[in-house]
């Protein structure tokens, strides 16, 4: 049987205070970020950001205990998952390849080469393609496989998403099933479906999957949850973590929260749908300043579901995916990462100043770290790149 290397792509994120600035770091000297006319500037205006933003985005790490446990989580999950794959009979590794942080996607390149791995699977840990997520790890992969003659040579089957396979939907609707079981009265709880927002040009121009797999895999999930509990419960599905001025997808987080507020519902379910590990956006966002917003709004009940992390049942369907993957078909980066012709995610015949329609793909991404006051002022034009002429 081949050796198989099974990498798991994800974000990353500082695992300690004085990582925060590094992270920022990594994140900005990324071209495909901030484009500049001169790449000359590119490292320096990187140290710039990173320098201002760290201050603000420490304080945020703080308040979950001083870093991300993203690291912490995928690792586990794994070390969890090749042991389920090995269990099967497969002669399975497992290997985490972070956008950002360590351990970056060389990292897991270089040890899936020195581990003589004879066939690789992708998984994403992102159930719902976005391209800022997936399709970013994709291609970030994907430059790496074009450099490397002998990593290029590996058979590579991807996984581009899973938010409708059955292991999937039924580890959420387990985790989800117990939080309103909890509730006084089981049958009337609200269940409030939160995944990360991108902005509406993602969907409408850019012809991004995501908002039709996020809204597919809720309405699964529910009918999952009205045949396990018997009954079928009312739901909302909103858009959290949006920055900037542009319009990011509706209905936003805060606004749906106050809205549940004022017609009266006491009892919520909080599902982070589109995370399957804790992280600043669950731990920070949702459990602090969303749960702040719904009691202000008179919601007495906030019961958060835990993300699914190494939950058994979460565990034993990303093995069923690989071994699925391994049965098919060769898959490689391009298929995976593809989107529609029109698409132009690297437009080349022309430079703009600060942020063209290249480096705006990857406004998801920052996102993703809880930039947005930063975003406020670079976006406005009233923030220090303005005033330094970059702008």
């Amino acid at each position: 049987m081949a050796k198989v290397g099974v990498l798991l792509l994800n974000l990353g994120g500082p695992e300690r205070i004085q990582d925060v600035g590094p992270f920022l770091y990594n994140l900005f000297s990324d071209p495909e970020i901030i484009r500049l006319p001169n790449p000359a500037l590119q490292k320096p205006l990187a140290w710039l950001i990173s320098t201002l933003r760290a201050g603000k985005s420490q304080e945020a790490y703080r308040s979950i205990g001083g870093g991300s446990p993203l690291r912490r989580i995928t690792e586990q999950q794994a070390r969890e998952l090749q042991s389920e794959l090995r269990t099967r009979g497969i002669e399975a590794t497992s290997y985490v390849a972070m956008r950002y942080w360590h351990p970056f996607t060389e990292s897991a390149v270089a040890d899936i080469k020195a581990d003589g791995v004879e066939e690789v699977v992708v998984l994403p840990l992102y159930p719902h393609f976005s391209i800022s997520t997936s399709g970013s790890s994709f291609r970030e992969l994907q430059r790496l496989r074009q450099a490397d003659s002998c990593f290029s040579r590996l058979p590579i089957r991807c996984i581009r998403s899973y938010y409708d396979d059955p292991g999937y939907v039924g580890a959420m609707a387990g985790l989800i099933a117990r939080e309103i079981q909890a509730c006084p009265e089981p049958s009337k709880a609200h269940v409030f479906f939160s995944a990360h927002g991108v902005p509406k040009s993602y969907v409408e121009e850019a012809g991004d999957p995501y908002q039709k797999e996020i809204e597919a895999c809720a309405q699964l999930i529910m009918e999952r949850l009205d045949s396990d509990l018997g009954f079928a419960n009312p739901f909302t599905l909103a858009y959290q973590s949006r920055v900037g001025p542009v319009e990011w997808l509706r209905p936003y987080t805060d606004d749906a929260l106050q809205d549940l507020g004022a017609a009266g519902i006491k009892d919520l379910v909080v599902v982070p749908i589109s995370f399957v590990s804790e992280h600043i956006e669950t731990l920070e966002e949702i459990d602090i300043e969303y749960r702040e917003i719904a009691t202000e709004a008179g919601i007495i009940n906030f019961r958060r579901v835990p993300a699914l992390d190494t939950t058994p049942a979460f565990i034993n369907g990303l093995a069923d995916l690989v071994q699925q993957a391994m049965a098919g078909p060769e898959v490689n980066l391009d298929q995976a990462a593809e989107l529609p012709s029109k698409v132009k995610l690297y437009p080349q015949d022309k430079w703009a100043w600060g942020w063209n329609n290249s480096s705006e793909v990857w406004n998801g991404r920052l996102a993703m770290v809880g930039f947005s006051a930063f975003l406020l002022e670079l976006l406005s034009g009233k923030g220090p790149l303005h005033a330094l002429g970059l702008l």
